[in-house]
């Protein structure tokens, strides 16, 4: 291999994760780190996911880092442009432009149990450090079924997250795979442009009315000019979601009348009752993600749309089938089919010391130590991880308690001296993830009725915290040393992290 340039700290994507990664490393004082991102810019999945109606489904004062409040949100849920432009400002504001480097997608990462380094191919060069800070975001990689005939098909095809705004849909036959968060935001975007939309729906989704509305200059004004009026906005959104958390990890029964607000909120919009009939689920509200919308109903009761209650089976020339057996003649299939969140592709990269990678560790499911070390690869730590996702508030709060762990985890290894790396003990991981599971056994995600992109392919649910954030935050507010095996450079031996991991539990 080449040489390579050595930092502390290599942080793999420049998205919200990543880019707070790197303002706390400037905050404690660390300035020897890279942000690797295979991109040309900034931003993560609000860089890739530029569809038309594309925003976030949590309040703007609320998606945004504690440390960068941002008076001047131009609308109380904020589109993918504005976060975008946020995180923009955030990377100049904290000086990281000097630290970012493009076009530099990791190919594969390799631990140096001798040198105690993390060694890393990049398209764009080769670099070793000693840290390495994961945060490739679980909402990074399009996940696209494989429908016999899709190779034939004469139209046009994209991903939501990879949307071609060369391809005018305009007059066009379209059809949209999907029914999650961005298919019920490109569906009211796009339905008045195009000839005919048919909707592939293999599950109805819980919706209720998205309560957004522009915030004036005034109440702008009045954020500028009183920057605690921004914080006392930003904690009453967080304590109103801190005590819904119970009804969804407890008391899942207690969701049934927010089912009949989601059942009004399609009977004003959708008038025939074979209609509301396909779109009615027969899950427990909160399963899923509950999705936020007030024109998705609207916008499927048009005589443009035809809403298809099955999933896409086939493709044969331009028309799609369904498992149903209806078919639609299209001219364009826009896949909104989500991501590989339960087996990131990262994981595959990335190659401990005794040459397994991360994927074959995890193959029977994701676990990490509170969400951030997996046992066996040293020195390494992911933000968002295993367990720690959110079905009702905001992932920014769970991104700055995993950045306290890891300024801590930073601090342990300078209190140590020397040459040396912490490896998650087995032991220790396992009894983090049986209480996480324990937790799980009674929360809606598990008991609901429905199968979600939170379960993995065994059926464990390996992706929501069951939990309230402020839980989440202390018990990452430090780092216990007894749940690692300290490595020191005269042990280091090729596989002596896990084998010591293993011996010292």
């Amino acid at each position: 291999m080449a040489e390579h340039e050595h930092v502390r700290v290599a942080v793999i994507g420049s998205g919200f994760g990543g880019l707070g990664a790197a303002v706390r490393l400037r905050r404690e004082g660390i300035t020897d780190f890279v942000v690797l991102e295979r991109a040309g810019g900034v931003g993560g999945t609000w860089r890739d996911n530029s569809y038309p109606g594309c925003a976030c489904d949590v309040p703007s004062h609320l998606y945004s880092f504690s440390f960068a409040p941002n008076p001047d949100w131009p609308r109380s849920f904020s589109g993918q442009e504005h976060i975008r432009a946020y995180l923009e400002r955030v990377t100049d504001t904290f000086g990281l432009r000097p630290h970012l480097r493009f076009n530099a997608e990791v190919k594969r990462m390799t631990w140096d149990a001798e040198r105690l380094r993390w060694d890393f191919e990049t398209t764009g060069g080769n670099w070793s450090a000693d840290v390495v800070v994961s945060a490739t975001g679980p909402l990074s990689e399009p996940k696209l079924p494989d429908v016999p005939g899709l190779d034939t098909f004469p139209g046009k095809v994209f991903h939501s997250a990879r949307w071609d705004h060369d391809y005018d849909l305009r007059g066009k036959r379209v059809a949209v795979i999907g029914t999650g968060a961005s298919a019920i935001q490109i569906v009211p975007s796009v339905q008045k442009q195009v000839e005919k939309l048919t909707l592939f729906q293999r599950t109805p989704a819980w919706v209720l009315p998205r309560m957004d509305r522009p915030i004036g200059a005034a109440e702008r004004a009045v954020h500028r000019a009183l920057p605690f009026t921004t914080k006392l906005r930003r904690g009453l959104l967080w304590g109103i979601r801190e005590l819904q958390v119970q009804a969804f990890t407890k008391h899942p029964g207690e969701l049934g009348f927010v089912e009949q607000l989601a059942k009004r909120n399609m009977a004003r919009a959708v008038k025939d009752p074979a209609l509301r009939a396909k779109l009615t689920p027969d899950y427990r509200i909160g399963c899923k993600r509950i999705l936020l919308s007030s024109t998705y109903y609207p916008a499927l009761a048009q005589p443009n749309v035809d809403v298809v209650a099955s999933g896409l089976t086939e493709v044969r020339g331009s028309t799609l089938v369904a498992a149903d057996g209806s078919e639609a003649e299209v001219d364009a299939i826009v896949f909104s089919t989500g991501f590989h969140v339960t087996d990131m592709p990262i994981a595959e990269r990335v190659v401990g010391p005794e040459g397994k990678t991360l994927a074959d560790v995890w193959s029977g499911g994701m676990q990490a130590l509170r969400g951030a070390s997996a046992a066996g690869f040293p020195n390494w730590m992911t933000i968002i991880g295993p367990n720690t996702g959110l079905g009702n508030s905001s992932m920014i709060l769970m991104i700055e308690s995993q950045l306290n762990y890891m300024a801590d985890y930073l601090r342990q290894l300078d209190v140590l001296g020397g040459r040396v790396a912490l490896d998650a003990r087995p032991s220790a991981v396992r009894a983090w993830n049986h209480r996480v599971q324990e937790r799980m056994k009674r929360t809606v995600w598990n008991t609901g009725g429905c199968t979600s992109w939170y379960l993995d392919a065994s059926g464990r649910n390996t992706t929501i915290w069951p939990g309230t954030t402020a839980e989440f935050r202390r018990a990452t507010r430090r780092v216990d040393l007894a749940e690692y095996a300290v490595l020191r450079a005269a042990d280091a031996q090729p596989g002596a992290g896990a084998e010591n991991a293993e011996v010292a539990a």
